[in-house]
């Protein structure tokens, strides 16, 4: 009787993990230990979990052992950075994570170091810290051949499924697996096999040998031959079932400037995979990284200038690739287009500056949509290709293109690719199961036959393996797989140009809406509005001290590291409110500091513009500048007079306006402070009832009411605006908030009939529909929007300005401005407390451009 596919399969995998357990011929333990002065031993916990911890100890490979097969195995509770001070061999670093905890050594007698963290890569803590491992261990190479040579096959066999090459290599794995002599001596198979599963769940093991012997010379030598023998059959079956399309493959360690860890741990986590990328190009010689953020390699250069010299050698040689062109990765939805031309500017010159060239390829693989302004700003900051894999993450619409070019505001064109890999995305690994679908659900195929693949373990950094590498050599071997092989980013755009038809490829015009984590544009409002109270102080202080110079007054020196400070609170996981507490203790004071340099210079300017201006009459001068880059009306208080623009006299409002709504249901499936979902709205309901409400001003050029209401433990508290002769209502928020997970919006059923409604973004507006035809239209019940948000008709519109809120909607007559989430993943305050923002109400004849509604705003 014969066993079926998916049994025989079953067997495999189980064999794989027996054989694994003779991957070790023998161990040595370093037991003795010392942490901050105090002395440690293997199992004990750590002095104390406060910052960083040195652990050091010292050790010998025994003299038998020979040192090419000899490993550092180590673990020693946290995130670290290990130094081996190797005798007769210098100094060498490496990252220590979950994911790399086995290192070669080039001496025998060897001293090491780590400056250790109670943390896992995602941040978690490690509540209780022990010295988990420290040994020295010899490593059969044969036995780890041919382990993971086996483990590819029954990976490769699972991926393929109905293929008919499964049947064949299932064989040759069982092929090899019968050809090995293998040990079975009672005592030395229950040692060697006590770690597995199986024998764990055993009510009680009998004593087992701490050393149990390794394979003798016949068994490595079977081995071998059946590693070899396996290897042979493979190119056979290669010839008969080619490979599949072919894979662009780039090492690559997604960091996050900062998200479940603060920036001071980044800095750590840089130097860490930044050296285990190093150490593998030692070891591997067609291994090829990349690694975007000026601001990275800004830092390395401060912190570790030996680190940023070997980066800099590397990159020389073309291996590793630094990339993007941009300061950080930014988020795109919020900034300004001043601050995304700056992103450029600083990246681009930066790169120039220290590696001699700029960079054609805007990598952006982990942001939440991108603004129409980007082709426009990449183009002519000298990128004309875009690479991204985020839009695959949209819930409603799979987004139709993988290779396309997309076309911004200005008509401006870039060559834009995107993967879908279903393991981890842009975490990529070196796995049948990951490139053989990478590759399947490439749609670019009939332009051009590659794809690209980022593979390494990412967001908290790490990188590649060297497991990763080895699989991707033996993989070469492997029949109806994708050709893999290592590339440069760069390189592989130019392959696209000189093979496609880049003319032909089909365009995107417009933003690139991702239809998932909208909660990203009002979660950690104080943020927000810092970020645009900073961007509108520098970009004026910039204007004043032109003009002052101009006027004759002194040359102002940069400004660049406030706008330094602004563009990396702009990163993608900081702006959108997606971080922990630390991050935004650490982004509101120095956005502060960014807007408080931008008022400085400002004043210092100002004052500077008086003195140049000619002296004349009796009464003190005013000094009005406008430092906006168009014309802009102008109110001025002076002794309760005011100079305002006319209303139209149209009523603007279709029944009652303001109307605050809370949305308890508010509590996404997963991504708490990222996502609102579809059907937030089915449980919202009013705030009517008032607890105050008095006329605090009431004069000729203006009146205000101040409105008080109550939720639960929050506090509203609303001052209503109105200046005579205008039609602007202004709406001055305070918000006194101590609940969680609801999210507050402000609703305006304007009096206007639109089929789409015009929202601000970087260097322009965006146009979206108000109505749900599609289910691309219904997917955009949240969208993005910087300052204003219009809905006109033939000659007349309504507006809601803001100071600082970037979540908006559009449905049929209704305006829609979210003031509030106050999610508790991953910062259980995320908006609470205090906070205040004005938002209005603008009238206006015409459409929004024609109503003035962008200089009001």
């Amino acid at each position: 009787m014969s066993l079926s596919i998916a049994q025989r399969l079953h067997r495999l995998d189980a064999r794989i993990a027996e054989i694994l357990c003779w991957r070790e011929q023998a161990s040595e333990p370093i037991g003795e230990w010392r942490c901050d002065g105090r002395r440690l031993s293997l199992g004990d916990p750590w002095p104390h979990t406060e910052g960083v911890l040195a652990f050091a100890a010292e050790a010998e490979v025994p003299a038998a052992w020979p040192l090419d097969e000899v490993r550092l195995r180590l673990d020693v509770g946290g995130e670290s950075l290990l130094t081996l001070h190797e005798d007769g061999a210098g100094t060498v670093r490496f990252g220590l994570d979950p994911n790399h905890r086995e290192f070669p050594l080039r001496a025998r007698r060897l001293r090491i170091e780590t400056e250790s963290v109670p943390r896992l890569p995602f941040g978690q803590p490690v509540h209780h810290p022990r010295l988990a491992e420290a040994r020295l261990v010899w490593i059969d190479g044969a036995v780890h051949r041919l382990a993971l040579l086996l483990r590819q096959v029954w990976e490769t066999a699972t991926a393929l499924g109905e293929h008919e090459a499964v049947p064949h290599l299932v064989a040759a794995a069982e092929t090899a697996l019968w050809s090995l002599e293998w040990p079975s001596a009672t005592g030395a198979y229950l040692a060697r096999t006590a770690a597995l599963p199986q024998q764990q769940a055993i009510w009680r093991l009998p004593p087992l040998d701490p050393q149990p012997p390794a394979l003798g010379e016949a068994e490595r030598a079977a081995a071998i031959a059946a590693h070899d023998g396996l290897v042979v059959t493979l190119r056979g079956l290669k010839e008969r079932y080619p490979p599949q399309g072919r894979l662009a493959i780039t090492g690559h360690a997604h960091i996050d400037l900062a998200w479940l860890w603060p920036y001071a741990e980044t800095r750590r986590k840089a130097r860490r995979t930044f050296h285990t990328a190093l150490r593998l190009m030692e070891r591997f010689p067609d291994f090829v990284f990349n690694q975007s953020t000026a601001a990275y390699y800004a830092q390395i250069e401060a912190d570790d200038p030996e680190l940023f010299a070997a980066i800099r050698e590397r990159a020389a040689e073309g291996r590793w690739e630094t990339i993007g062109g941009l300061w950080v990765e930014p988020d795109t939805n919020m900034p300004t287009g001043e601050s995304l031309v700056r992103q450029t500017l600083y990246g681009q010159r930066y790169f120039e500056r220290t590696f001699g060239r700029r960079h054609s390829v805007c990598w952006l693989p982990d942001c939440f949509g991108f603004s129409p302004a980007l082709p426009q700003i990449l183009r002519q900051g000298g990128m004309d290709s875009f690479f991204t894999i985020k839009v695959n993450w949209s819930e409603t619409n799979r987004f139709p293109h993988d290779l396309f070019q997309w076309e911004g505001l200005d008509g401006s064109r870039v060559l834009a690719h995107t993967f879908d890999n279903p393991i981890q995305g842009y975490n990529g690994t070196i796995r049948a199961d990951c490139v053989l679908p990478t590759w399947r659900n490439f749609r670019g195929k009939t332009a051009h036959d590659e794809s690209l693949l980022a593979v390494g373990f990412g967001d908290g950094g790490g990188g590649v393996t060297p497991e990763m590498l080895e699989s991707q050599a033996q993989l070469a071997d492997f029949p109806a797989l994708p050709e893999l092989r290592p590339a440069r980013v760069e390189d592989f755009f130019g392959r696209i140009r000189e093979r496609a038809a880049v003319e032909d490829l089909p365009v995107w015009l417009g933003e690139i809406y991702l239809e998932l984590h909208r909660g990203t544009l009002t979660s950690q409002g104080r943020t927000k509005r810092l970020n645009r109270q900073a961007e509108r102080a520098l970009l004026a202080a910039e204007v004043a001290g032109s003009l002052a110079t101009l006027l004759g007054g002194p040359a102002f020196g940069s400004l660049e590291p406030a706008w330094r400070g602004l563009l990396k609170n702009q990163f993608h996981d900081i702006l959108p409110g997606s971080s922990i507490r630390e991050v935004y203790e650490d982004a509101e004071r120095e956005l502060a500091a960014a807007r408080d340099a931008g008022l400085d210079r400002q004043a210092e300017a100002m004052a500077a513009i008086a003195a140049a201006l000619p002296a004349g009459g009796t009464a003190d001068a005013l000094v009005v500048v406008n430092p906006d880059l168009s014309p802009r009306p102008l109110r001025l208080e002076l002794e309760g007079q005011a100079v305002l623009h006319k209303p139209t006299g149209r009523d603007a409002l279709a029944g009652r306006g303001n109307q605050l709504r809370l949305y308890p249901a508010d509590k996404p499936r997963s991504w708490d402070a990222w996502d609102i979902e579809a059907d937030y709205d089915r449980q919202g309901f009013e705030l009517t009832e008032l607890e105050e409400s008095e006329l605090v001003e009431d004069g000729p050029g203006r009146a205000a009411l101040r409105l008080v209401r109550r939720f639960r433990d929050s506090t509203i508290t609303q001052t209503l605006t109105l200046w005579a002769n205008s039609p602007r209502l202004d709406i001055h928020t305070r918000l006194d908030w101590h609940d969680r997970r609801v999210l507050l919006r402000a609703l305006v059923p304007v009096a206007v009939r639109a089929e789409t409604a015009s929202f601000e973004c970087a260097f322009g507006v965006v146009r979206r529909p108000t109505h749900r035809n599609t289910s691309w239209d219904q997917a955009r019940f949240e969208v993005p929007g910087h300052r204003f948000a219009d809905l006109s008709e033939p000659g007349f519109g309504v507006a809601i300005l803001n100071d600082g809120k970037y979540g908006h909607s559009a449905l049929g007559n209704v305006l829609g401005l979210s003031l509030l989430r106050a999610p508790i993943y991953p910062d259980p305050l995320a908006d609470e407390g205090v906070q205040e923002f004005t938002y209005a109400i603008l009238p206006h004849a015409g459409d929004w451009h024609e109503g003035g509604v962008r200089e009001v705003a």
